[in-house]
């Protein structure tokens, strides 16, 4: 079965109200492709990696959390950026991409989804009066060590993360995936046990050290990959199409 283009980008416009969301990107449709939809590769990132197992999946759409065309970079269609956009217009490929609807989305956002894959209780947003907030706050069913708690990340993600231990047991967690070690000192006000994300900077060692808070860094890649995954198995229950994701390496 196919499904129009512009029917599938629309509900997904839609489901993640993409639209009301200010952002660093164009959100939806940046690439479009053939008219119709049978088949969704999803991936975290447009790489050339993805794009030649799309061609290889022989995908309609190309369905990713980062796309193309961010805020401040030099808009000449050159060197990689031509080779990528080469290989979705000559193989008649759309590419769909949503970056902070993705991260936000209630039921599909990738820290929901982390939430998830890690067995933690969501609570609410880490800052309930700051609407542009991304991160989340919630708790474990047990307390455990924070080494045992990074064991566990490790196990879950498949990748080893970088651990700085805190004062005491883990219970009360902050988190936002991907980019946002931002976000510590917020985390640490709202008084968590430890903040996960994706990386870290120089500078969250210090705050979480003389914090007494333990911190983790998860890996931006690791932590975006069940976002997606969910956005696409939405979107083929909805129309009855195909969606395969492919995860392209990536130790960042």
């Amino acid at each position: 079965m196919a499904i129009a283009l512009m029917t599938l980008v629309g509900e997904a416009d839609r489901y993640l109200n993409a639209a009301q969301i200010s952002d660093y990107c164009p959100n939806g449709l940046q690439v479009e492709g053939r008219p119709h939809v049978r088949r969704i590769v999803s991936g975290v990132t447009a790489s050339q990696a993805l794009l030649d197992a799309a061609v290889e999946a022989d995908a309609d759409v190309v369905l990713v959390h980062h796309g193309y065309f961010w805020k401040g970079e030099n808009p000449c269609v050159t060197g990689m950026k031509r080779r990528r956009l080469q290989t979705l217009l000559g193989n008649d490929i759309s590419l769909l991409a949503y970056h902070l609807p993705l991260d936000v989305h209630p039921e599909v956002g990738n820290n929901v989804q982390l939430a998830a894959q890690l067995g933690i209780t969501v609570e609410g947003p880490l800052e309930p009066d700051n609407p542009r907030t991304v991160g989340l706050i919630g708790s474990l069913a047990e307390a455990m060590t924070a080494q045992d708690f990074a064991r566990h990340v490790q196990q879950v993600l498949g990748r080893e993360p970088l651990l700085v231990e805190g004062d005491g047991m883990i219970r009360r967690v902050g988190w936002c995936t991907g980019g946002g070690q931002g976000y510590i000192d917020q985390a640490i006000a709202a008084g968590v046990d430890l903040y996960l994300t994706g990386e870290a900077s120089e500078q969250t060692f210090h705050s979480a050290r003389e914090n007494g808070v333990s911190f983790i860094a998860a890996g931006h890649h690791a932590t975006e990959r069940y976002g997606v995954q969910a956005l696409g198995d939405y979107l083929a229950r909805r129309f009855a199409i195909e969606h395969l994701f492919i995860d392209c390496p990536n130790p960042i």
